[in-house]
């Protein structure tokens, strides 16, 4: 986790017999269960957590014990959880979440250390100004930015494993998060210079599909987002390649042998570039609304509440907004 979190201290929690007596958990042995659940691996969740192998393995040992309850699946290397213990991992994760934003709340003043911020591969060009006001008003923060999908998105946050994100708000933010809108998006249909393309102003999807595409992947949300688009104009589309990044997309166009469809946040980025071609869709689709997202807590978070004052500077300069179209 980002913040120290005290070792020694006992924290009474879940039901450590039959009666329903609380276990007296060590906060240390819950850091070792959540951090090997993320990494699958005890050599390098004993690592992670900075001690030896033996210390973690019997660290865990003495959570089961105090649960009395197996939460591991063990044979020679970690296999998985038990039942028992994927019922424990989000408890565990919101608990050392929990004590590491009470710690943080009491400790930095001003805020200091690293700040993690994820955003969706579509929304990673709204990090540059949303960064910049960040750290404008926390200069002691260090932005750390991690692209993710929509999904780790929602886990990271609810496990304060990230600080805030980047990412759709359509149809509405997910429970218990709070969102703000910061930007529109449109799609934009992206073709090297020199093309057939040239001439026109504008392109129809049926035109658009037809074409050697290179999209992200369906792991993505703009991804499938896009195919919902299509198949409710009557199309499927099989993209002769596929990427986790836009900016494997971009090398793919610049080849000459491919097309994309792309966020028009893009076109704003790529401005410039002589092989790039930006062109509108018709006929256009509605916007999809882009934000900031945090966790919607009561006190809220002190992170939390530095990247909703980011927002609403980014939202008094303006929010994003479109090219002229045919780049």
């Amino acid at each position: 986790m980002r913040y120290g979190l005290g070792r020694g201290a006992p924290i009474a929690c879940g039901s450590g017999d039959a009666r329903g007596e609380p276990a007296a958990v060590q906060l240390r042995h819950l850091r070792y269960f959540v951090t090997l659940a993320r990494m699958r691996h005890f050599a390098r969740a004993a690592e992670a957590c900075g001690v030896s192998q033996p210390t973690l393995s019997s660290g865990l040992v003495a959570l089961e014990q105090e649960f009395g309850r197996r939460l591991i699946d063990r044979d020679r290397r970690f296999v998985g959880l038990t039942p028992h213990g994927e019922a424990m991992l989000p408890w565990a994760q919101q608990i050392l979440g929990a004590m590491g934003a009470m710690t943080a709340a009491v400790a930095e003043t001003p805020l200091e250390g690293p700040f993690t911020l994820a955003a969706i591969p579509a929304a990673l060009p709204l990090v540059g100004r949303f960064g910049a006001a960040l750290l404008a008003a926390n200069p002691d923060l260090v932005l750390s930015v991690r692209s993710s999908t929509s999904r780790a998105i929602e886990q990271a946050l609810s496990a304060l494993e990230i600080d805030a994100a980047i990412t759709y708000l359509d149809p509405e933010p997910p429970a218990g998060m709070k969102g703000v809108p910061l930007a529109t998006e449109d799609y934009l249909f992206l073709t090297r210079r020199g093309s057939r393309f040239d001439d026109l102003n504008a392109i129809t999807w049926d035109d658009a599909v037809a074409q050697d595409l290179c999209l992200l992947d369906e792991t993505m949300l703009y991804r499938r987002m896009l195919d919902r688009t299509l198949a409710a104009r009557g199309h499927v589309v099989r993209p002769r390649a596929t990427a986790d990044s836009h900016v494997a997309l971009f090398a793919l166009v610049a080849s000459g042998a491919f097309c994309a469809i792309v966020p028009d946040s893009y076109a704003h980025l790529l401005a410039g570039l002589e092989w790039a071609r930006f062109l509108p869709l018709d006929p256009p689709e509605a916007v999809r609304r882009v934000g900031l997202l945090v966790l919607d807590r009561d006190p809220a978070l002190p992170r939390a509440r530095a990247a909703l004052a980011a927002a609403r500077a980014f939202m008094i300069d303006g929010i994003y907004q479109p090219l002229p179209l045919s780049i």
